[in-house]
């Protein structure tokens, strides 16, 4: 297919799964635990072995091995759900954004690395000053910032973002979707946003697939979706959803 990143798969978790994203597009894949979306967010940045094809940018990358998937990993980048355990506590904050440079522009002098680092924590709305700090010193929301900016300062074109808001709360969650919005309408990003948060998909994506035992129950334009869902799972799904929000 012709999408910017595509793939088309089969096996155990997921099964006879096809996706296209488009630049500056975000895809919200959404589902109950186990329900294969997480594995199949990282079998598109191939991080997990999967039958089938994986184009990116029309180019098939399914067969590339380790070091000819390198200068893709700049371009492909993931964030964590888990902002407490992704970030080494034994590293600053611009040792832990900085660390990826090392790898894909290894030609930066120290100062240049420093400045990259700068401006990437004052695109997520952080102090420059925190690169000097640690991980434990910061909010789980301001952590959840610090991945980001170390998914941003590689300037990618595709970010996962695997339940990047379940550890937050309410408010806080709100911050960090108008932030990958802004950090989106910037640079071009397309987005492929994993989550359980019907609410969170809803407010993110452009499209929206609702998946249940590695399958595919239904998918379309977000609109679609929460409006006229023609699947019973994803009616039962919304349904569950917003009365428990109302509810709260």
């Amino acid at each position: 297919p012709g999408g910017f990143l595509s793939k088309a798969s089969v096996f155990r978790a997921v099964d006879g799964v096809s996706i296209n994203l488009r630049q500056g597009q975000t895809i919200g894949i959404v589902g109950e635990s186990g329900s294969g979306k997480s594995t199949l967010g990282r079998a598109l940045l191939r991080l997990t072995h999967a039958n089938g094809r994986i184009t990116f940018e029309k180019k098939d990358i399914t067969g590339l091995d380790r070091k000819a998937m390198r200068p893709l990993r700049r371009r492909l980048q993931l964030v964590f759900q888990d902002p407490y355990g992704s970030l080494s506590p034994r590293q600053t904050v611009g040792e832990i954004i900085t660390e990826g440079l090392f790898v894909h522009e290894p030609q930066l002098t120290r100062a240049e690395r420093d400045k990259r680092a700068i401006e990437a924590l004052k695109e997520v709305g952080l102090d420059p000053a925190a690169r000097n700090r640690y991980p434990h010193e910061f909010s789980g929301g301001q952590r959840q910032r610090i991945a980001i900016a170390r998914a941003i300062i590689l300037k990618p074109d595709v970010v996962v973002l695997d339940e990047p808001t379940s550890a937050l709360d309410r408010s806080v969650q709100g911050q960090v979707i108008d932030l990958l919005r802004e950090l989106q309408k910037t640079h071009g990003l397309s987005y492929i946003f994993i989550s359980h948060d019907l609410s969170v998909i809803k407010a993110i994506s452009d499209y929206v697939i609702v998946m249940k035992d590695g399958k595919i129950v239904e998918e379309g334009e977000t609109d679609a979706i929460f409006n006229a869902p023609t699947a019973d799972y994803t009616k039962t799904l919304i349904k569950s959803a917003f009365t428990a929000d109302v509810a709260a």
